[in-house]
């Protein structure tokens, strides 16, 4: 029985996951072809989705680890901006160094995962009720901290967010120039949490515990899983990916602001969604929720440069591909019940 639902799950992590790997292919080969003439095609425009995402594709992962658990958060947008905010101001306004400020930024993100899981799982409050208060929260405690824009402008972190790491293929210029692709130390920073988390959640302990948890918590504590313990540190890892993916966002941006990363836990949420996360929990995949980032931030290319088109039609675009996963996800479920019953 255990492993005709284990089959069962693999089959629909694979299955969603496919779905969203062909979309986003379709999507940008679509670009491609359309506006190969404002160089959609070029290997810089395919690296600057990971370059402007980098901070949501940490936070999307720690997203995706409370959502197969069957949990939500949606205070990482408030959290991002506040790590902002407190790391411009710890460096601009009391002379921290940049490494004082990554280890803000951290902590930040722990303590809200701390008490958010606290309340969750100890207290057995709605995961949607816990954050929406962290989400409050974090925005205020940001206002308190300054409604001025910080910009930053210490050497290190400058260093850090500027800092080019070339790859060995590139475009060449009308010119006959070679001019290189890049990359920054940001990329590589949230592609080794996409691989981390992808380890930690198919090949140890705690990735199963966890998938077990969202799958079913009731099997779960019969089977003498402690499931308020494994929910609370799933909490705690998407507090401290919050923090890291905060402090990532800020490399991009060099600022902190009060208005900084709003909606920005929506943009998790449906990349971790489109990326075949069940928001019912026990299904989901990271490699899923990076494609739907890119997705996301495809859909924004498209618009970017196409340019007559209203910014907004992002989000009326996430919106219905959200609709449409949802309602695909509901129906592989219904699917399986009916095949149960048989």
């Amino acid at each position: 029985m255990e492993k005709i639902k284990t089959k069962n799950k693999l089959g629909s992590n694979t299955f969603l996951l496919m779905i969203t790997i062909v979309l986003f292919a379709v999507m940008y080969i679509a670009g491609m072809i359309i506006f190969n003439d404002s160089g959609f095609a070029k290997p810089q425009m395919f690296l600057n989705l990971f370059i402007s995402n980098a901070g949501l594709i940490v936070i999307a992962c720690g997203m995706t680890i409370v959502m197969i658990t069957g949990g939500i958060d949606i205070s990482v947008g408030s959290v991002t901006a506040l790590v902002c905010m407190s790391a411009a101001y710890a460096m601009e306004e009391k002379g921290m160094s940049a490494w004082a400020a990554v280890g803000i930024s951290l902590i930040i993100g722990i303590l809200f995962g701390m008490v958010q899981g606290y309340l969750v799982t100890y207290l057995e409050i709605q995961p949607f009720i816990v954050t929406l208060a962290g989400m409050f929260f974090g925005r205020g405690l940001t206002a308190v901290i300054s409604t001025n824009m910080i910009a930053v402008k210490n050497e290190l972190f400058l260093k850090w967010a500027n800092y080019k790491i070339y790859l060995p293929f590139g475009t060449v210029n009308k010119k006959g120039v070679f001019i290189p692709a890049y990359i920054y130390p940001t990329v590589i920073i949230a592609l080794v949490v996409v691989v981390a988390v992808t380890i930690m959640l198919k090949y140890s302990k705690f990735g199963r515990k966890l998938y077990a948890i969202g799958g079913n918590q009731q099997s779960a504590i019969m089977m003498g899983l402690n499931v308020k313990r494994t929910k609370m540190q799933a909490y705690v890892l998407n507090g401290f990916l919050a923090g890291l993916g905060g402090f990532l966002f800020c490399l991009n941006s060099c600022a902190g602001f009060v208005e900084q990363a709003k909606g920005l836990e929506m943009d998790a949420i449906s990349s971790a969604v489109i990326g075949g996360t069940l928001l019912s929990g026990g299904v989901g995949t990271v490699v899923g929720t990076l494609f739907g980032v890119l997705i996301k931030g495809t859909i924004s290319s498209l618009i970017t440069t196409q340019g007559t088109l209203s910014s907004w039609w992002v989000r009326i675009t996430l919106s219905a591909l959200l609709c449409f996963f949802i309602v695909l996800q509901a129906l592989i479920a219904s699917t399986k019940k009916k095949n149960q019953v048989k």
